[in-house]
């Protein structure tokens, strides 16, 4: 590898991170059950939401980047009190409950390969996720975050070793064939939903707002230069995520839906995709990948929320604080508080899978208005100096929205 392209490698950060966490326990589990339920006919969706969601989390990521402050800041400083309590509350409820989803299936994961208490596991999987995030180090933090996107490469070897028709594949992904039922409309809010997160839009802006704080103060030149980058990091992450989501509904798809499983109801059955590539060895595939992920979202989750509430409440929130020197009790309060909130939402008798679905409905449909907030914000010369997003960004950014909504409301419509 030579000097340059290590250069460029280096310089992925945040976008690569947000990218990794979007497929997410969640994710996963929306993603196969959209496989087994409708075979390839949900490929498309994997290509459509890459430009709708690279533009948005662009757009959030420049906001953080600009202003030196996260969403909740800004939005804070521009909007009447009840849009950011709106916005803030919705946010935190979503989290509680993804972190709660993402919690009961990695302890279901390690509950299938070990046997065992998966409660026991949740609690352990609850605690060991708060420690990193308040004891480690950020630079530290970031770096074991981006060690643990490989997991997710499983599910694009497993579609490489069976034998498709790639010819069908593709038309399938770039010709959908809809009918417009409610089940077909309330998967697609799901996909969107994990796909398109609030919580990616909050931890993106506070991760590009720590990487400007802890550095220099830039010239219009240097701060051009980064928007260049943020735009690249943001497009290789996010171009990564809907790689492993396309592969995931694929591998789905050729095995689970090919074999009449059409409704997912266990992570014994989700984890069966797998077994053409690991035969004996699916649920310790399935588990390292599920737990793997998790332990990258569950932070991404509970920091986003620690983010927003301490920016609304006007706190001192940033990773970098020391608790030990007395700093950033209230931001990391918030933190313990999602994340234990989430693992005594796993004693709950719902089904882990059906868990995962509706947190990613829920996202779905709580993104609509966050989205159409930070349009505006980004459209802002009052926020954004002379930084304010362009004719493209914006036209692609207010399309994103507009589907979302038009999804939503379509899914409520034929409920």
């Amino acid at each position: 590898m030579n000097a340059r392209t290590w250069r460029g490698l280096r310089q992925l950060g945040p976008g690569l991170i947000t990218g990794a966490a979007d497929d997410d326990p969640s994710g996963i589990a929306t993603y196969s059950q959209a496989g087994a339920q409708f075979g390839y006919g949900m490929l498309w969706t994997a290509v459509f939401t890459l430009p709708l969601m690279a533009a948005v989390q662009v757009v959030s990521a420049r906001i953080g980047y600009v202003t030196r402050r996260g969403l909740a800041a800004n939005i804070r400083g521009a909007f009447p009190r009840w849009v950011l309590l709106l916005v803030v509350g919705l946010l935190v409820a979503a989290n509680t409950l993804n972190i709660a989803a993402d919690i009961a299936a990695m302890a279901e994961a390690l509950r299938l390969l070990l046997g065992g208490s998966a409660h026991v596991y949740a609690v352990t999987f609850g605690l060991a996720s708060l420690v990193l995030q308040v004891f480690l180090p950020y630079q530290t933090y970031v770096r074991w975050l981006k060690w643990l996107t490989l997991a997710l490469l499983a599910y694009v070897a497993v579609a490489f070793s069976l034998h498709l028709d790639w010819w069908a594949v593709l038309r399938r992904a770039a010709w959908p064939q809809l009918a417009l039922d409610h089940d077909l409309l309330l998967m697609v809010v799901a996909l969107l939903g994990t796909t398109i997160s609030p919580y990616l839009f909050f931890w993106q802006a506070a991760q590009e707002m720590e990487d400007r704080r802890d550095g220099p103060p830039h010239g219009t030149a240097d701060v051009r230069r980064h928007l260049r980058r943020i735009k690249l990091d943001t497009l290789v992450g996010m171009g990564f995520s809907n790689l492993i989501a396309f592969f995931i509904i694929l591998s789905t798809a050729a095995t689970l839906h090919a074999a009449g499983v059409t409704d997912i109801q266990t992570s014994a059955q989700a984890a069966e995709a797998l077994r053409p590539l690991a035969g004996n060895f699916t649920f310790l595939l399935f588990s390292l990948g599920i737990i793997g992920t998790g332990m990258l979202a569950v932070p991404v989750l509970a920091g986003s929320a620690g983010y927003a509430v301490a920016e609304a409440a006007g706190w001192n929130g940033t990773l970098s604080a020391r608790l030990d020197r007395g700093e950033g009790r209230g931001f990391y309060s918030v933190i313990a508080a999602a994340t234990l909130g989430g693992v005594l939402l796993c004693f709950t008798p719902m089904d882990p899978v059906r868990e995962l679905f509706w947190s990613a409905v829920l996202n779905g449909v709580i993104s609509v208005p966050i989205m159409a907030v930070m349009m505006v914000l980004a459209s802002r010369p009052a926020v954004m100096g002379p930084y304010v997003i362009g004719p493209r960004l914006r036209a692609t950014g207010w399309l994103a929205t507009v589907v979302m909504g038009a999804t939503v409301v379509a899914m409520f419509a034929t409920w």
